[in-house]
């Protein structure tokens, strides 16, 4: 009988990583992990991509047979922060690519019950990705390199991604990269990340794909842009406030009891301090773009010859909204809290204004003293006799279109339209007589 002949590593790892054991499967993960250390540490190491296809499928069932919301998230955390254990970027960006192309094959057969968790599974993916991208200091090449592979395993018309790891995807990229890399990346870099969506929406010839990314980011970035903006003129507000204690510190050689404005116990540091907000209006980190940029690059990408016609007007209503943000023009919707109170304010100073006329006669008339001049007459002689006893003007029957007289005229007009004309009654005298001869009987002649 021939010696059995072992299994390699990974098989064995995806293997134990799909087993029925709950502590079976812990263990394969801690023992992946230091394995994977181990490797990519060697000069001459590293994983093919079969290799890495294989630990994907046994990651994935362990993911498929964790019970509990609780243990899934962490469990989603450890496998995703499995990529900071490879120690190149090639490795990182190859391990990333086996994990989008196993969630395409493996898509169809997930039921309704365990789609939450693969949906998180992919959320926090990217999200260790793009943090890994972070540590290298968003370096350009790799920033490109990433999106490449996020492109073409996902977005790209070649690509096996079923519509919904592209829809997620397109929902989850740009909250993923606001919640990454918010505080750090400039309005270019972040003009860099949106590019590829750019390109794919002017060419895609799936409506679902360009619906999803003209909301998902377009309109996101529409839709973020006052929050963007007073974040911004917060952290500006913040940098001033700074700046003057700095200065206030330094004139000041004893310190007061009382606490002042821009020192650690005034209001200010309260206000910063104080929560963003319940419901819709708490936005978290909102990224900063250039307007203008993205309306060119976007219009540049739409106007090309070969893109759709449905596309290209779908995109060009996108960019005049970017446009009107260049510009400074918001929704009325989106305006932010202190802009939306100022027109707030005018708009009820000019109601008032509009008011004001209307409730000085409503008082006049109210008050029934010497200020009430013409009032309602129940007949047309007590009118006429008020009207030559006092010298006040008040309106005769003709400018009453609601009066008896405006009643009675109308009555008078339709009784002259009711009236036939005597050409009319003519006719019908004679018809009427015709008809009497017919019916009498003939005389008899005696």
């Amino acid at each position: 009988m021939a010696p059995r002949v072992p299994l390699p590593p990974e098989i064995q790892l995806a293997q134990r990583l799909a087993g029925n054991e709950q502590v079976t499967r812990d263990r394969a993960v801690k023992r992946l992990r230091k394995y994977i250390v181990a490797r990519t540490q060697r000069a001459a190491g590293g994983f093919t991509h079969d290799e890495l296809l294989k630990v994907w499928k046994g990651l994935f069932y362990c993911m498929w047979m964790q019970d509990k919301a609780l243990l899934q998230e962490e469990l989603g955390r450890t496998i995703s922060q499995l990529i900071h254990a490879f120690q190149t970027t090639e490795a990182q960006h190859l391990f990333l690519q086996t994990f989008w192309q196993t969630m395409n094959r493996e898509w169809t057969g997930i039921d309704r019950l365990r789609l939450d968790k693969f949906y998180m599974l992919m959320r926090m993916v990217l999200n260790e990705s793009l943090k890994a991208l972070k540590m290298q200091g968003w370096e350009e090449r790799q920033a490109e390199q990433l999106l490449e592979l996020l492109t073409t395993e996902i977005l790209h018309p070649d690509s096996q991604a079923p519509g919904g790891v592209k829809s997620h995807f397109l929902e989850i990229f740009l909250e993923e990269l606001s919640k990454v890399g918010a505080a750090e990346l400039t309005a270019d870099q972040n003009l860099k990340f949106i590019e590829p969506f750019c390109t794919i929406a002017a060419q895609t010839k799936d409506s679902l794909v360009l619906h999803n990314i003209t909301r998902g980011v377009f309109e996101t970035i529409v839709e973020q842009a006052p929050f963007a903006i007073e974040d911004l003129m917060n952290e500006l507000e913040a940098a001033e406030e700074e700046e003057g204690t700095s200065e206030d510190e330094r004139e000041e050689d004893v310190p007061s009891k009382e606490p002042r404005r821009g020192s650690l116990h005034g209001a200010a540091p309260d206000t910063s301090e104080e929560p963003a907000g319940d419901g819709e209006d708490s936005m978290g980190p909102v990224l900063q773009f250039d307007y203008e940029a993205v309306a060119s690059r976007l219009f540049a990408a739409a106007s090309q010859q070969d893109t759709p016609s449905q596309n290209r007007k779908r995109l060009y209503k996108v960019i005049r909204k970017l446009q009107d943000l260049a510009e400074g023009l918001f929704p009325e919707d989106d305006v932010p809290e202190k802009a939306c109170r100022n027109l707030q304010e005018d708009r009820r100073e000019r109601k008032t204004k509009k008011r004001l006329p209307k409730s000085g006669l409503q008082n006049k008339a109210g008050k029934g003293g010497e200020e009430d001049s013409c009032p309602d007459l129940s007949s047309g002689a007590e009118r006429m006799a008020r009207r030559q006893g006092s010298g006040a003007e008040c309106p005769g029957p003709q400018e009453q279109p609601g009066g008896p007289a405006g009643r009675g005229a109308r009555k008078r007009r339709r009784r002259r339209r009711r009236q036939p004309r005597a050409g009319a009654r003519a006719k019908v005298t004679d018809c009427q007589d015709l008809r009497m001869r017919r019916r009498q009987p003939p005389r008899s002649g005696k």
